[in-house]
């Protein structure tokens, strides 16, 4: 027998099932979507039984019928505040291009990874590219080091957890060092990679922040090390940081004031 084809079947059949609520039908009982999918009943009750569980659905206790779950709507929160963070950052990452000449890119957090939401590449022939929808390693990117530095303590344990990769000679890979890595990063309020994660690659990074003050995202700068030579990536520290910070200001960060004298 097939397994995983029977449960690349069930999960497409579930997918089939949500996608036939609709603002006309909002809540359709196991026969109408029995009839609709083309599936037995008990089949589609297993599915909504399932889904439910997981909040994809709800069932109207009065009527027995199903209408789709919160859990859907907090999945798409989370696509919405993706889609936010890059629309308000791209007029200041097209600055920062212009300013600097390199590759920008913006980053968040997703399944313990870097997620590129947004880049610009560099008119360069020679350039670093990173593709929207690419993933890249936390704890030896710029991006990653500035998320990553931001998290949870239990989240922090369980990426060191999973153990850090050696992607090149000056990855570090001790934990210890990489926390205390962190702590900089974290005070500091910016990241760099210098050849950590690709040979001949050097970047810079600092954190975005949402209207609560939670970092969100992390905005960037890589270039080859033949034109981001060590002096020129600390160069681009304040330009990075300016660009980051209007990015959250935009999103409605705030930062706090001391007392007035």
């Amino acid at each position: 027998m097939d397994r995983p084809r029977a449960r690349l079947s069930s999960v497409a059949n579930s997918i089939r099932l949500l996608t036939s609520f609709s603002g006309e039908e909002n809540e359709l009982g196991i026969t109408t979507l029995a009839t609709r999918l083309r599936l037995a009943k008990s089949t589609v009750h297993r599915l909504a039984a399932t889904l439910t569980s997981a909040g994809f659905l709800e069932q109207n206790s009065e009527t027995g019928k199903y209408r789709l779950g919160v859990a859907l709507f907090e999945l798409g929160a989370l696509v919405r505040r993706r889609m936010d963070v890059a629309n308000e950052a791209r007029p200041k990452l097209r600055e920062l291009l212009e300013k600097t000449g390199e590759t920008v890119q913006l980053g968040i957090v997703d399944h313990e990874s870097v997620l590129y939401v947004y880049e610009m590449e560099s008119r360069h022939a020679i350039r670093m590219a990173a593709a929207v929808g690419g993933r890249a390693p936390l704890h030896c990117t710029a991006v990653g080091k500035v998320l990553l530095a931001y998290q949870p303590t239990d989240y922090v344990k369980r990426v060191l957890g999973n153990g850090l990769k050696a992607c090149t000679p000056k990855t570090v890979t001790r934990r210890d060092e990489l926390l205390a890595m962190l702590e900089e990063v974290a005070s500091r309020e910016y990241a760099i990679d210098d050849e950590e994660s690709e040979p001949g690659l050097r970047a810079v990074a600092a954190p975005v922040r949402n209207h609560t003050g939670v970092v969100i995202a992390a905005l960037g700068v890589a270039a080859p090390v033949q034109r981001m030579t060590k002096k020129a990536m600390q160069d681009c520290v304040p330009s990075v940081m300016a660009a980051a910070q209007a990015v959250s200001a935009r999103l409605g960060y705030e930062p706090r004031r001391g007392p007035v004298e």
